[in-house]
């Protein structure tokens, strides 16, 4: 029997010896673990967050998505599923479980690797905030030394409560809160239980088994946590029939997942860069990790409106001009293409909200298939109308679509789907409150992942004859009225008077009325009246007027092409500027931050704008501002944007804008309540289209925002200021108003044969694209005697308090 007792006690020994090891080691080891401050004092990179005012997301920002949660918002549901799936017996053990390591000991040397590490949640903790994810065994000694100290230190729920905020999920997810946002667009609390079975099991692979980028894979996982479920008792058979049926589907859950957060979020991209670059600039860097929240001016209800109008105007642009053809080819094998292959031909298109990316595997001129996503489309009927002539047999070999072909599809409800394309036209639309400048919807551009440019602020763009009204403005304070005639006749600047070549400014249709009221040429968008009144104020003066507005009088020589909008202005620019008009003569500015909060919920940062009728300062007088709004609703009742009608609202005013060879079209309108400035046009100017103008490519933008953010609010109609008297138009027309210190308007001087020849100018109002501007524009006029401009109360703003 000795022979069978040596053996017996030389393993005895070797046990000692190594437990003996395992004790030094851990003896030398733990004076040197590190201090648990981390995990006592939990400080968690929390991202940049910008938000509505009325609380939706608008943006987040860092290398983190997190939301931190308390073990008590914690659905028990959830809470079960990460304990089946990770560590069923954690509220037993003391941060290492024996049984787990034991198994995963004989498994490690029955198959001669380290693949098995038995982790508890509290190892996983350790390893997350101290150690590295190498497998060695130094490693899992200091894991297994470190879990012993985190569960002397912290209860079970506190530990708990550091994995669900700290663990890494995928989609730079990092907790169950932000992963549930990321991939479900929902809060914990509103999770179903297969969707808390296919979070709980991201932490084994989160990078490479999420539901985005590998569904299938994702899919196993949930069926094994919810089998888990099962053999813990934690929930019944039925209940996991029940939670494999309402799965999502494998072939459609990546753009279902992709989906989801959008469906969730505020288009507001535009915005909510704003609010970053301010954050930045106070905080620096560590904006991106504080926790910091920044509220916004805009509201969801006007962001979303904003957002819907101007896709909706620039697709409806886009197709009035035709499909371009496929974005690119690509060679695909005759027969059958493996789904990787397309998969991986697609990577790199990016899809812009309902513009998706597909692939073309059949063509004709019947019907189309397209691959997506692991996914056979057909496309056939109304579908194919848009892209038809790329689909006939006549159609350019480098424009048809073929098999190969890289497309656009589009989702359109009930009529199923079809081709369409991304436009290269860009718009940008502004709506800003005009008591005080808070900005309330604000979009850049087409699409943010495509162009980052932001059209509002950023874009210096020729205003053309939405600038007129500041002209006008000008002309009121130099003795005009409403009711004046000025002569709409052609007019010509010879070489001698420009200096370099001649210059011939042009109205739309080439048609010119004669005498008429400077109501009348506003209305009707009369080019050569607003030279003329220009040249009798003079630029130099008007150069000076804009300022008030908020306009650099720097990027609007003193030149006679001032009167057609041929500077520069910015849509943000004009908002503020028609705002002077809308609030009865006081400068505001739009601003778009309203409060700033740090991590801990404190105020720090709060924009106190002036106020109209209050702190702001008045740049207008009253009579000015109101004549002004009622010239700018005739233009809305009778001119140039008389599609506004279609609101059917009586307090609505605003001035279209056309530039040379149609390079912008724009729409700038208010109502007391509301002032919004849209902008179509190519980021490079070039020509938009015989035809686009304002009124026809800017104003329905304009026209469908309006329509939800003035829905449900009364007319505002504005009082008649005092200083004003009625008088007959010059030309007899009508009863007009003007101050009453000036002269009543004098009738015009031609006979009537000559007001007979220009009468045949009657048709509806059209505006100019040829509001050119000569090579090199007459010369500033000497300003004339005149009654000087209304005076000015100079208010300075609250700033920013931090």
């Amino acid at each position: 029997m000795r022979w069978v007792l040596y053996p017996i006690a030389a393993l005895l020994a070797l046990v000692v010896l190594g437990l003996a090891t395992l004790a030094a080691m851990a003896l030398f080891a733990w004076p040197n673990l590190p201090s648990l401050e981390s995990l006592t004092d939990y400080q968690p990179r929390v991202p940049l967050r910008v938000y509505t005012s009325d609380g939706y997301l608008l943006g987040e920002f860092g290398e983190e998505r997190r939301d931190v949660v308390r073990i008590a918002e914690v659905p028990a549901l959830l809470k079960h599923a990460i304990l089946a799936a990770e560590d069923e017996r954690f509220y037993e053990h003391a941060g290492v479980d024996p049984m787990g390591l034991a198994r995963a000991a004989l498994s490690n040397l029955t198959t001669g690797g380290r693949g098995q590490g038995a982790s508890t949640i509290t190892m996983q903790v350790a390893r997350n905030f101290f150690l590295t994810r190498e497998k060695t065994y130094n490693r899992k000694l200091y894991e297994i030394l470190l879990s012993f100290k985190i569960e002397h230190e912290l209860s079970k729920d506190q530990i708990l409560e550091l994995y669900i905020n700290q663990i890494y999920l995928g989609q730079r997810a990092y907790g169950f809160a932000a992963a549930a946002r990321t991939y479900y667009g929902k809060t914990l609390d509103q999770l179903t239980l297969p969707e808390a079975a296919m979070l709980a099991g991201l932490p084994k692979a989160p990078s490479a088994f999420n539901p985005v980028v590998n569904p299938a894979r994702a899919a196993l996982r949930q069926q094994y946590v919810l089998r888990r479920m099962v053999e813990t008792g934690i929930i019944t058979p039925s209940d996991y029939e029940n939670a494999i049926a309402a799965a999502t589907p494998t072939r459609s859950q990546r753009d279902t997942a992709a989906r989801k957060p959008q469906e969730s979020s505020i288009h507001g991209d535009y915005v909510a860069e704003m609010a970053r670059q301010i954050a930045v600039e106070q905080f620096g860097d560590k904006a991106y990790e504080l926790g910091i929240r920044i509220f916004t001016t805009v509201t969801r209800k006007d962001q979303e409106a904003a957002y819907a109008a101007l896709r909706k105007g620039v697709m409806d642009y886009d197709r009035r001009h035709g499909y371009r053809g496929p974005e690119a080819f690509a060679e695909l094998p005759p027969n059958d293409a493996a789904p990787e292959q397309l998969d991986e031909l697609l990577a790199g298109r990016s899809d812009y909200d309902e513009l998706l990316a597909a692939v073309v595997l059949q063509a004709s001129t019947k019907q189309v298939t397209v691959y997506r996503r692991g996914e056979e489309i057909e496309i056939s009927g109304n579908g194919l109308r848009f892209a038809a002539p790329m689909l006939a047999d006549k159609a350019p070999q480098t424009r048809r679509i073929r098999r190969g072909a890289i497309v656009r599809i589009r989702d359109t409800g009930k009529n199923g789907w079809e081709i369409s394309q991304v436009p290269e036209v860009q718009s940008a639309l502004v709506a800003i409150d005009p008591r005080d400048g808070a900005v309330r919807a604000l979009v850049g551009g087409f699409d943010f992942n495509r162009s980052k440019f932001n059209h509002v602020t950023q874009g210096q763009r020729q205003p053309g004859s939405s600038f007129k009204p500041f002209i006008y403005s000008a002309a009121l304070e130099r003795g005009y009225g409403p009711g004046h005639i000025v002569e709409d006749e052609p007019l010509y600047f010879p070489p001698g008077v420009t200096g370099s070549q001649a210059w011939e400014p042009k109205n739309y249709d080439a048609k010119y009325a004669g005498p008429m009221t400077i109501r009348d040429a506003l209305v009707r968008s009369k080019n050569m009246v607003s030279i003329r009144i220009l040249q009798d104020i003079t630029p130099r003066y008007a150069q000076d007027y804009i300022g008030r507005f908020g306009f650099d009088s720097a990027k609007n020589p003193p030149y006679l092409p001032m009167a057609l909008g041929a500077g520069s202005v910015t849509p943000w620019e004009l908002a503020g500027g028609y705002a002077v008009f809308a609030n009865g003569g006081f400068r505001v500015d739009p601003y778009v931050v309203k409060e700033i909060y740090d991590g801990n919920g404190k105020l720090i940062a709060r924009t106190d704008p002036p106020v109209a009728s209050e702190s702001a300062p008045r740049v207008l007088d009253p009579r000015n501002a109101w004549l002004m709004d009622s010239m700018l609703q005739d233009v809305v009742s009778r001119g140039t944007a008389a599609r506004a009608r279609s609101l059917k609202r009586n307090d609505l005013a605003g001035k279209t804008g056309t530039t040379n060879d149609y390079l912008d079209a724009w729409f700038c309108g208010y109502n007391p309540d509301l002032v919004a400035v849209s902008w179509v046009g190519f980021s490079q100017p070039r020509n938009l289209g015989r035809g686009e103008t304002g009124g026809a490519a800017a104003l329905p933008i304009w026209i469908d925002y309006m329509r939800t953010a003035l829905a449900g609010t009364p007319e505002i109609q504005r009082p008649r200021p005092g200083g004003l008297i009625q008088i007959e138009a010059g030309d007899g027309s009508r009863m007009d108003y003007q101050y009453a210190e000036y002269d009543p308007p004098e009738p015009p001087v031609a006979p009537n044969w000559l007001l007979e020849m220009f009468a045949s100018d009657q048709g509806p109002a059209l505006e100019a694209p040829e509001e050119a501007i000569p090579p090199v524009a007459p010369p500033p006029q000497p300003i004339p005697a005149a009654q000087a401009p209304a005076p000015v109360e100079d208010r300075m703003p609250v700033p920013i308090r931090r």
